[in-house]
This record gives C-alpha cells, structure tokens and sequence, in this order.
C-alpha cells in the first residue's frame, strides 16, 4: 500500500502538507526514499517467511506465500489503479466503470432476446449475439456520456491534494467542444448546421472498445477461477448476482487500461508548470527548494532590469 499508493498520490500528500514546515519536511523525506523504504519492509517479510517455515509444512506455506503475491498482483495492484484514476478527475473514473456496467447490462439482455451462438465455453450462457450487441450499444454509450459528464467540472477537474472541497479549473481543450459542419445532404429544415463535440469523446470510444472486448475477459478469468474450485459465485451479499467480487471482476482490468490510456494518448506529453513542480517537491529538500526560489526570483529581477 506504501508503494502503491504513494507513486500515486505523492503531489497530492505533498499539497496538503504545505502548511506544516515539520509534517512537510517529515513527507517529503518519506516520498524521497519510499522505494527503499518499501523495498526493505518487502525484505523483511521475505526474511520472516523463511525463517518461520517448519517441517511437514512447506508446502502449505510456499502455497500461501504464492496465494498472497497473486491477491497483490490481481487485486490490489488493479485496484490501485481506481484511486489514481479519480484523482485524475472522476470523469476517468466514473466514465470506465459505467461503461462496464452498461456493457454487462446490454450483453445480458442482447443474449436473453437474440442469443443463439456459444461465445465461449467457460461462460455457456454468452453468446455472439449478446457481445456484439453489447459492442454496439456500449460505443454509443461512450461517446454520449462522454459529451454530458464533460460538461461538470467537478468531474473533469483532477484533484491536486487530499481535501475535499468542489473542485474549479480551465477544462483544457481536451473538455472544449470543437464544431463541426454537418455534411450536405442533411435536410435544410434541420434546426442545427454544425454539431459540437468534445475531443475527449474520441477517447470515449476507445474506452468504449476496450469495455466491450476486452475487459468481458476479465468476467471469464473469474469464471473459470470459479469453475476450478467448484464456486458458482465469489459471495452471496447481492441476491442473484453473487457478491461484490462478482461485480468488479471486469472493473479491475478496466482501471488498469483507463490509467494507462490517460497518461499515453491524453494527459500532454511535453513539460508542464505541474509536472516540474511536482518533481521538485519530489526530489528537492525543504532547503533546496528555498535556494531555487530565492535563484529563480534573482533570474526575473535581471530579466526585469533588461527589460526596463
């Protein structure tokens, strides 16, 4: 959780600290060296493992030993990801995960009324039919949402530190619609000449692709993970539906994606006033960062004497 979390949310912490020249000084060392620390705190449950292995008992522990490092990697580290898209704005949230909902829902009633052909042989109830209706319906889904949850800045806005207050921001022109000319042979009657999209309703449908074909697969790994220890269901807290594993299972694999995309195709590549910032407080001690203001506001007051 150390690792995890505090890769994710280290600018966020950092933000929140300001006010406390202790805490601050006390954090920043912490994020500076987080992956020793962490490295050496995984060391020392590794030297624990071993050191507590008894006879007649290996293979129970090594079984449990890889029992823990897989429920890291399948649950926890996918998870992780949920929380680092929210703060990236909850629209990078809120907008995969409605995408998996409708997706599910859309199979299952696509299937119920048209299904006829056996998708695959782990889930014999999906079929053909209820995937490419699925397909269809999540696509437009996506690039519809994407235009109205766009819209809210409390949605769009990425969220700096740990507080809890509205958020305000420039959208940026990823959240800025772009007009375009409806072509010729739309009737003369019709009200509207051009249409207003947001760029990120592109993206939209690249989420929309992936929630429709590759994250259902997530659903057939629990599947078959199930059908190995003779489950039906992960739980039983949803009546007819199973628990909430049951529900997340295509969750996980789309935060991933979600994350990745975001900081591949659309958060901007080139420096940014945000970004340098965020590795001084990273990588600079309390003092170091005094020096580089104080150098920084002798470099203006020349600029400034040039200028005059």
């Amino acid at each position: 959780m150390l690792f995890t979390y505090g890769r994710f949310l280290s600018r966020q912490l950092v933000n929140t600290v300001t006010s406390d020249k202790l805490l601050y000084q006390i954090v920043s060392w912490v994020i500076k060296y987080q992956m020793v620390i962490c490295y050496f705190l995984y060391i020392a449950g590794f030297v624990w493992f071993i050191l507590t292995l008894k006879k007649k008992m290996y293979k129970y522990q090594f079984s449990q030993y890889a029992w823990t490092h897989m429920i890291l990697l399948i649950v926890f580290v996918q998870s992780s990801f949920t929380v680092a898209n929210i703060f990236e704005g909850i629209f990078w949230f809120l907008l995969p995960a409605s995408l998996i909902v409708i997706n599910d829902i859309a199979a299952y009633f696509f299937g119920f009324f048209f299904g006829r052909t056996p998708l695959i042989k782990l889930s014999p109830k999906k079929t053909w039919e209820g995937f490419i209706g699925a397909l269809v319906t999540t696509l437009f889904s996506a690039f519809v949402l994407a235009n109205l949850m766009g819209r809210f800045q409390w949605l769009t806005c990425p969220r700096k530190d740990l507080s809890t207050g509205w958020l305000h921001c420039d959208p940026g022109p990823m959240f800025k619609p772009e007009y375009y000319p409806l072509p010729g042979w739309v009737p003369h009657w019709f009200p509207w000449k051009e249409v207003p999209i947001l760029p990120v309703q592109w993206h939209a449908l690249a989420l929309g692709l992936f929630a429709s074909i590759i994250a259902p697969f997530g659903g057939f790994f629990a599947s078959g993970f199930k059908r190995a220890f003779k489950f039906k269901d992960f739980g039983d807290s949803i009546p007819g539906h199973g628990g909430i594993t049951d529900r997340m299972d295509c969750q996980m694999v789309m935060a991933v994606f979600a994350y990745i995309y975001h900081q591949s195709f659309v958060m901007p590549q080139s420096f940014s006033v945000e970004m340098i910032l965020d590795q001084i407080l990273r990588n600079l001690t309390f003092e170091e960062q005094q020096i580089l203001y104080e150098q920084l506001g002798k470099i203006f007051q020349d600029r400034q004497s040039m200028l005059a």
